[in-house]
């Protein structure tokens, strides 16, 4: 098995954090190639793909892909173009890293743009699988059919469900609700041979298994997941702060901790490692920009998973049919 190429630069907490996930990934068995400057400190015995520029979380995406050659980001997507790497795995610039991947990598044929497909944690229940969240803030009615397609494909073979149901996110459950692109698509997916649609879902609905995988257009997806993310942290800081805020609150805290904790890293995006960005030739993994040790250890095995379960070659062979 190649390795999995992870940017030893990317994120806010690199490049310690990153290299201690890599070592973690390497004592579980996975191969792991580090990509950042020649003589990095911490690197070890771990092979290493120099690459001498940095694209800031800052820089325009498509401007640092094309003017930083010599980037982490560049440099990663280029090892799995070249067979040199199985994946890539990056914390760093969301949009460089997925400009990297389509600009290096390339699309998959038949697909009109990739879209980054995230896990949303139901409590009780595997995740469901949101996209898309945050790759095309616009969109056309035929991508939320190539979304729902690749969806249904990555919640098959990463949660194991034969016949993932598929959801639109939309203002109501009738068909007639939504704006003009979701009453289009709702024809559109309903008419989707391969995939079971089953009709609309509501904000409130991302967290049940009223749908395994949710279809939207970019900027809906990004908002309705850091709407989440953030409700979620404030949640759990605030049950964190009642515990704390009488002494004789303690005995009951400490009491409800242990049947706590296992929700919280439930609710983690850490356990999850990250968001797959679905209809490139190649894996990519995009991490959240303040991964430390645990979320880059799983996000580096999600890449793994991920190249081992042939996700590229069940899209692409899904997509060879189409005219």
């Amino acid at each position: 098995m190649l390795p999995v190429a992870v940017d030893a630069m990317g994120g806010d907490k690199a490049p310690g954090e990153i290299l201690a996930g890599a070592r973690a990934a390497i004592a579980q068995g996975i191969s792991v190639v580090l990509v950042g400057p020649e003589g990095l400190d911490g690197c070890g015995e771990i092979p290493l793909i120099p690459a001498s520029e940095v694209i800031a979380m800052d820089d325009d995406p498509a401007q640092g892909v094309r003017r930083k050659k010599d980037s982490t980001l560049v440099r990663a997507a280029e090892a799995v173009r070249d067979g040199k790497a199985a994946a890539m795995v990056s914390a760093g610039n969301t949009g460089a890293t997925m400009a990297s991947a389509l600009l290096r990598m390339g699309r998959v044929r038949g697909v009109s743009r990739p879209a980054i497909a995230i896990p949303v944690p139901v409590p009780g229940h595997l995740p469901n699988i949101m996209l898309d969240a945050g790759a095309n803030s616009e969109v056309q009615v035929e991508w939320l059919g190539q979304f729902a397609r690749m969806g249904s494909i990555y919640s098959r073979l990463r949660w194991g469900i034969e016949s993932p149901k598929v959801g639109l996110l939309s203002i109501g459950e009738e068909p007639y609700k939504g704006d003009t692109l979701r009453k289009e698509a709702w024809d559109l997916l309903a008419g989707t041979p391969g995939i079971e649609f089953v009709g609309n879902v509501e904000g409130r609905d991302l967290m049940t298994k009223a749908a395994d995988v949710i279809v939207t257009d970019g900027f809906t997806g990004n908002v309705a997941l850091k709407t989440l993310e953030g409700g979620l942290k404030t949640l759990f800081n605030a049950l964190l702060a009642a515990f704390a805020s009488e002494p004789h609150y303690k005995e009951a805290a400490d009491t409800l901790l242990p049947a706590l904790l296992p929700l919280h890293a439930q609710m983690s995006p850490d356990t999850y490692g990250g968001a797959v960005l679905l209809g490139v030739a190649g894996i990519c993994i995009i991490s959240h920009g303040s991964s430390g040790e645990t979320a880059m250890l799983n996000a580096i095995k999600l890449a793994d998973e991920m190249a081992r379960s042939g996700l590229v070659a069940e899209i692409s062979a899904a997509f060879a049919t189409d005219g």
